[in-house]
């Protein structure tokens, strides 16, 4: 008898109580859950907002350090062109008297002198310049005219045996960025080296090495204020080890691969973020520490917690008062609202004035409102996608405009000829074609004289060293297509195929109907790729492919071939009746 009675005390009698009840046994474990929940999605959130932040910052630092590179890279070309430098070579590898060959090295720095106080680069962070002939005497700008840390009795040995030395021969012309002062002169400086041939020379045979070096506070205006927000490095990896150009090198592993340092400054409890700099070969690094990053996030659980309590205990309170008067009402808002998920729009349910029926009325103009909404996203979807396509073309058209300017200004500089008549004639021609009145379709025809034009003007200024074959069907010439379609892949075949590759070279643009497909072929024999994952971070074909889909949609295709030593193939593939109407009005 006892036990009945203590088991009728125990029950709970109205079902508001149990109600009452089974809230507060369910919103105890969830607002734990809640508090422990909370925290690790902040956690989460600000780490993937920090990770993709880092990731914006070193690609805008990748392309500042591309834009400052490429002016120590012109200065560069500036040398290795200069007729009276390359004569100094030529007659010091000549001469046998120290005296003679004393008198050059001094003229040589005297030239290069002067050429940095002509040059139109941009040479603040360019700390000497420095030029070894064949038989690795030295001629400076900048610091005294010898070998630094390699001077003593096996000087010439210890040189040819360096690292830097056999980079540059192994480079074939291109600039080497190496991440130290090859002389020893200075902790806060790299050198940049590059091999000077003799470009009078069929075969470009080597007649010294050019090495410029640079001071390290080129990556102040790189990375900007280093430390504001975490800090910065550049990295080199060179044969399995790493070592810093820039930032605290004290950070690193001894002897440690890339991977192994990232792995490293994360279990010293850094947040790593990292980029590849494709000028230079560098990795730039941005780190900051996860504890400064998730300082403030730690309060979170506790505050949440907090905030959880206080709504349960007014939610509770409420649920209690008016459990009866909200139940019915929510009712035929949760019909309304599953009549609504089967396609029906319009409800004659009519709801009171308290706060189920606002909600409820709320819920009918929404639907409404939704509808107004849907037609009007469709019209902005495709208003959006005309101004996304238009937006990448226009930035292709500065691209060409620059390059084409800076062999005019070379071309001025270096040859003083009637021939910039004649590149100049090209390249009013060319913007005129670019511009295209504002249409953003050409007919295929008109890009084909662009092409020959922009042919023209870089024969100009690498003597004719490049021979363009054009095989194009005929019927082809009136189809319009995007403009600047094809301009950049010649461009890309001249500037990373033929002009690494020692003389003459050939590029054919080849056109043909394949059903309701134009197929457009750029080729060219040039030195080639080994990886054809460096097309991915270039500018140009990327801009390509991406203004390639957006007009003509996820059929077109791009497709590329290519092997070292034999050439570059690029096939572009799509429907010229299938091109988005994007003309400006």
């Amino acid at each position: 008898m006892k036990t009945s009675k203590f088991r009728f005390s125990l029950r709970i009698r109205t079902i508001r109580n149990r109600f009452l009840v089974a809230m507060i046994l369910w919103a105890l474990p969830a607002i734990l859950l809640l508090g422990y929940t909370s925290y690790n999605i902040s956690k989460a959130t600000v780490m993937d907002m920090n990770e993709k932040s880092n990731r914006d910052r070193l690609r805008t630092s990748s392309e500042i350090a591309d834009l400052l590179f490429r002016n120590i890279n012109g200065l560069h070309f500036s040398i290795v062109v200069n007729d009276a430098i390359r004569g100094d070579l030529i007659a010091k590898s000549e001469e046998d008297s120290f005296s003679r060959s004393e008198n050059r090295q001094a003229g040589t720095s005297a030239i290069l002198q002067r050429m940095i106080s002509n040059s139109s680069a941009d040479t603040k962070y360019v700390t000497s310049i420095c030029l070894f002939d064949l038989r690795l005497r030295v001629a400076c700008s900048g610091r005294s005219d010898d070998a630094g840390r390699y001077e003593g009795p096996d000087r010439d040995q210890s040189i040819r045996e360096s690292d830097w030395y056999l980079d540059a021969y192994d480079s074939k012309g291109k600039v080497i960025y190496y991440p130290t002062d090859i002389f020893g002169d200075s902790e806060s400086s790299f050198s940049t080296i590059k091999l000077f041939r003799d470009k009078s020379a069929t075969d470009g045979e080597p007649i010294g090495i050019l090495v410029i070096n640079v001071s390290k506070t080129i990556f102040s205006k790189v990375f900007g204020n280093d430390g504001e927000y975490g800090s910065y490095m550049s990295l080199d990896e060179r044969q399995g080890v790493t070592q810093a150009v820039f930032g605290d090198s004290g950070l690193l592993p001894e002897n440690g691969s890339l991977g192994r340092t990232i792995s490293s400054l994360r279990k010293q409890g850094y947040l790593v973020g990292f980029y590849d700099n494709q000028t230079t070969g560098w990795t730039f690094l941005h780190l900051v520490r996860s504890s400064e990053l998730l300082r403030q996030s730690r309060n979170i659980p506790w505050v949440t917690t907090a905030i959880a309590v206080a709504f349960a205990a007014v939610a509770l309170a409420i649920s209690y008062l008016i459990s009866r008067t909200v139940t019915k009402p929510l009712l035929k808002l949760k019909k309304m609202m599953l009549d609504w998920t089967k396609g029906t729009r319009d409800f004659p349910v009519m709801f009171g004035n308290d706060e189920v029926g606002v909600i409820g009325e709320t819920f009918k103009r929404i639907v409404r409102h939704n509808e107004e909404l849907s037609a009007r996203l469709i019209r902005s979807e495709l208003k959006e996608r005309e101004a996304e396509l238009r937006a990448l073309q226009s930035q292709i058209k500065p691209h060409f405009l620059y390059n084409t300017l800076d062999s005019i200004y070379w071309m001025a500089v270096l040859d003083d000829n009637d021939q910039i008549a004649d590149m100049a004639e090209s390249l009013s021609v060319s913007f005129k074609l670019s511009l295209n009145k504002g249409r953003d379709s050409i007919a295929v025809r008109d890009e084909l004289l662009h092409i020959r034009h922009y042919i023209r003007i870089q024969n100009l200024r690498f003597e004719n060293r490049f021979r363009y074959v054009e095989e194009v069907e005929d019927s082809m010439l009136d189809c319009e297509i995007m403009k600047l379609l094809l301009q950049p892949l010649v461009e890309n075949a001249i500037f990373h195929g033929l002009e690494p590759k020692l003389g003459e070279g050939t590029i054919w643009l080849k056109g043909v109907r394949e059903g309701e497909d134009l197929l457009l072929t750029v080729e060219d024999d040039g030195v080639g790729m080994e990886s054809l994952s460096v097309t991915e971070h270039g500018y140009g074909l990327r801009n390509v492919k991406e203004r390639l889909r957006l007009a003509y949609g996820e059929r077109s295709m791009l497709e590329i071939w290519s092997q070292p030593g034999a050439g570059t193939r690029i096939a572009v593939r799509f429907q010229p009746s299938n091109l988005k109407n994007t003309t400006d009005t």
